[in-house]
């Protein structure tokens, strides 16, 4: 079966188990992290370290357990569900397989109330399947064993966590060097325990840091693999073979577990490798995202392993080329997250010396401060249509990091961090795609002229995917429609004398409720204002409209007035 999706903490290594003291547990069977067989297949975590980890524990009685696993689980039987004659066939070889092809990670067994000893039967079935078989003294409970795992987890997501803060910090202090961009690769290879490199648009070295340089194998596995996160280029030769490396890749990310990796190097590739894709771009699944009609987008990371060697790469910036790659003998929880953000200050320290952009920016920056119009200063930062992206974290507040790791990921430089979102100004041709842990509200095209209304529009595309907790909702396009056939001054005349009666307040509730179909909850959500709120306001608007808002003709009337007043 494919490999489980495994839950957000980090794994528990057996042996943290096996040396808890007051839980008794003793391993009677099957593989140690000392043996060094089989670690393939048990290493969970995908760190090629080939130690057993648990994931979570989980007891059933069921005697084939299959549709009930997920995978990483020690699954925990008091052997309620065994037969009398059940060792003498092959009861316990059946069961033994069925876990082990759920993706079980070990047995524990339960002595007492039902057995006095774990049955041999077992014993021989869990060694012929490599499976560890755990025997849990009858002092011991079940529930006992899982709170030992959850505080093991507990434990090991703290100390990954300030791990991760340290990392963070001391990358952030390098990144204000006077030489950023190797400051930032000698922090990050200390920090790993590796190698870092900073390959150019055409794969040429830019700099590297690190205690010991990898052998020549490991260079050019590397380089290989930075080719799966490259952008195409547009050249015919160079784009099919990139394109070939990236279809191998998207063929084994569907192996993947919890962190899906996309892998380029497949001549090399052995039977556990995996591949990350970290941030998905638009597919047909995805409301109001289209995607690039031309090639498919390649991922923004990958993972592979040579000769005990860990590699990852990771593309920087707006599909620049710019790739960051780290080789480390381990891997340790959290060395993603911490290269993820090397990678993320790298991509702003590369982005300002390219092509002159940042001198651009500034020029128009300058020009607007001395009365410019947007419109004149447009052409200096690269493009005539632009989309405005209102973007707001999961997780509240937002700093100026998490603003710029956006505006990286969305392909442009050009972030203001607002009191309530963020604000990116992207190009037109570059299709905005849902951020793990934003939520995102995108404009129609727009000239520099009608940024302000593509501003308004951003705004509340915001507001209308966080109340149908969507990731991304996009301004929709507009259509003919029997309004195109009325005078556009007779109808805003109309709608202002219509709406006159309300406030500001009012009005843009009323809308927010209409756009929603009169829902009192996702109202709310999107305003960030109390559902009585809601219904006080949308009662204050029928009483000074004087109008029953539950007649679908007066809905229907008002909505028109609202839309010609957003012209």
């Amino acid at each position: 079966m494919p490999d489980p999706a495994v839950p957000p903490t980090p794994p528990v290594p057996l042996s943290a188990l096996l040396a808890r003291e007051d839980l008794g547990l003793r391993q009677i069977a099957g593989p140690t992290d000392a043996d060094g067989e089989g670690a393939g297949d048990r290493d969970r975590d995908g760190d090629g370290d080939g130690g057993t980890v648990i994931h979570w524990a989980h007891t059933s009685e069921m005697a084939d357990p299959y549709p009930y696993l997920l995978g990483g689980e020690l699954l925990l039987t008091a052997g309620v569900h065994i037969p009398e004659a059940a060792g003498s066939g092959t009861y316990f070889d059946d069961y033994v397989s069925r876990i082990v092809a759920a993706g079980g990670a070990a047995l524990g067994f339960g002595l007492a109330p039902v057995h006095d000893t774990v049955p041999r039967a077992l014993v021989a079935a869990c060694d012929t399947y490599g499976l560890p078989l755990l025997e849990v003294p009858p002092r011991t409970t079940f529930s006992g064993v899982a709170r030992a795992v959850w505080q093991l987890m507990a434990q090991a997501r703290h100390a990954e966590l300030r791990r991760v803060t340290e990392a963070q910090q001391s990358l952030a202090a390098a990144a204000s060097r006077p030489d950023p961009v190797r400051a930032v690769l000698r922090q990050l290879a200390q920090r790993v325990g590796g190698w870092a490199v900073l390959y150019g648009p055409e794969g040429a070295v830019i700099g590297e840091a690190g205690r010991e340089a990898p052998d020549d194998a490991v260079r050019a596995a590397l380089a290989e693999l930075t080719a799966v996160v490259r952008p195409v280029v547009t050249a015919t030769a160079g784009a099919a073979g990139r394109e070939t490396a990236r279809q191998t890749g998207g063929s084994q990310a569907t192996r993947s577990t919890a962190a899906p990796d996309s892998a380029g190097t497949a001549a090399r590739a052995t039977a556990r490798r995996a591949t990350r894709l970290e941030a998905p771009r638009p597919s047909a699944e995805t409301p109001h995202a289209v995607a690039r009609p031309s090639t498919p987008p390649s991922p923004t990371s990958a993972t592979d392993t040579i000769a005990g060697t860990h590699l990852a790469t990771y593309a920087l910036g707006a599909d620049q080329g710019f790739v960051l790659g780290v080789a480390a003998p381990h891997r340790e929880p959290g060395d993603h997250t911490i290269a993820s953000v090397a990678a993320v200050l790298l991509s702003l320290l590369t982005g300002e010396h390219q092509s002159g952009s940042g001198a651009a920016r500034s020029s128009a920056l300058v020009r607007l401060l001395l009365g410019a119009e947007p419109q004149a200063v447009a052409p200096l930062l690269g493009g005539d249509r632009w989309l405005v992206v209102h973007g707001r974290p999961d997780t509240q507040p937002c700093d100026p990091v998490a603003a710029s790791a956006l505006g990286a990921a969305l392909g442009s430089p050009l972030v203001d961090l607002a009191p309530d979102a963020v604000r990116v100004l992207v190009p037109a041709d570059r299709e905005p795609s849902p951020q793990p842990g934003w939520t995102l509200g995108v404009s129609a095209p727009a000239t520099a002229h009608d940024w302000p209304a593509a501003d308004t529009q951003a705004a509340r595309a915001l507001s209308r995917a966080r109340a149908t907790r969507t990731p991304l909702f996009r301004h929709g396009t507009h259509r003919p429609a029997l309004t195109d056939l009325l005078s556009p001054d007779e109808a805003q005349a109309h709608a202002r004398a219509l709406l006159a009666p309300l406030t500001a307040p009012l009005t843009e509730t009323l809308r927010t409720w209409l756009s929603l179909h009169g829902s009192w909850d996702r109202t709310a959500v999107a305003l960030s204002v109390h559902r009585n709120t809601v219904r006080q306001r949308i009662a204050r608007c029928a009483a000074l409209l004087d109008t029953d808002l539950d007649d679908p003709d007066v809905r229907m009337e008002l909505w028109f007035a609202l839309r010609h007043t957003e012209q």
